[in-house]
């Protein structure tokens, strides 16, 4: 069996499963791109659209969305994928002196509408696509999920860019020396914020050092990899050390010995953590 890889929405909307060698990509702000980058067979993408504050008539807005669809498009049909009604429908097109074809489908459930398209060779299949609509799991605003850990999401990738960008440039303000992110800079880190030390109310600078202690743990010692924690409305990058599948939280490791009011050190956090994983 081909293996999958989770994906939840931000916002926690829905899940999917999707083949573990793609990868996610970024798009248009109201769509979410997936397609293998070693041997390109077509691009996946799923928006998803919801009424937040539904009334009795617009409760099924997802589930008839099909419904609208089918009487709106007479080119679509319906079909069936896994538990989904859905209106289906396609377009072809020429590029670059090659033929091509978009699948749509449109679908949804409860107040959730979902629109997928899969664009391919024509004479490509479009299986892997109704797999990943099959394995869709709209999720219920009234009900508790467990937390998950996922692969990273491109959400989270940008929050890692971020705080990397943000630390550094604190780095090169306060110390006026370069930051390269390496081990050598934890105590450049360290100077920095005693220099300067931000309020115990800017949760978001200590949390960024939380990422870039990881980021350094990361590309310092093999084993380790960036995932996605959703918790909630949680939604942040961990660290998941590969042999003992231990997870790193970049939110534990300074924020919450600072809002506790305990004494931190970022080397000797950095150092706790290669002591545990021994």
């Amino acid at each position: 069996m081909e293996e999958k890889k989770k994906y939840i929405a931000p916002g926690g909307w829905f899940a999917m499963e999707y083949p573990a060698v793609w990868s996610e990509f970024e798009d248009s702000t109201d769509a979410f791109l997936f397609y293998n980058p070693d041997k390109w067979t077509g691009n996946f993408r799923i928006s998803a659209f919801r009424n937040e504050k539904p009334n009795k008539k617009e409760i099924h807005y997802g589930d008839n969305a099909y419904n609208v669809e089918l009487k709106e498009n007479k080119s679509a049909e319906y079909v069936k994928i896994g538990k989904y009604d859905c209106a289906y429908s396609a377009e072809a097109f020429e590029e670059e002196g090659k033929q091509y074809i978009t699948h749509i489908w449109i679908t949804g459930k409860e107040n959730t509408l979902l629109e997928c398209t899969f664009t391919t060779l024509f004479d490509s299949n479009k299986e892997d696509a109704e797999d990943i609509i099959a394995s869709i799991d709209v999720r219920s605003q009234d009900r508790k999920y467990p937390p998950e850990i996922i692969p990273v999401r491109l959400s989270e990738i940008y929050k890692i860019d971020d705080a990397f960008e943000k630390i550094s440039s604190m780095v090169k303000e306060e110390l006026s020396k370069d930051f390269q992110g390496s081990e050598e800079d934890l105590q450049k880190i360290q100077l920095a914020l005693e220099r300067n030390e931000p309020s115990t109310k800017k949760n978001e600078i200590w949390i960024n050092v939380g990422i870039v202690v990881c980021c350094i743990l990361a590309s310092e010692i093999d084993g380790f990899e960036w995932q996605t924690l959703i918790d909630g409305n949680r939604e942040d990058p961990v660290l998941v050390y590969n042999k003992s599948r231990a997870v790193i939280d970049p939110l534990k490791l300074i924020w919450s010995k600072v809002k506790h009011g305990e004494k931190w050190n970022v080397t000797q956090i950095y150092e706790e953590i290669i002591t545990s994983l021994e």
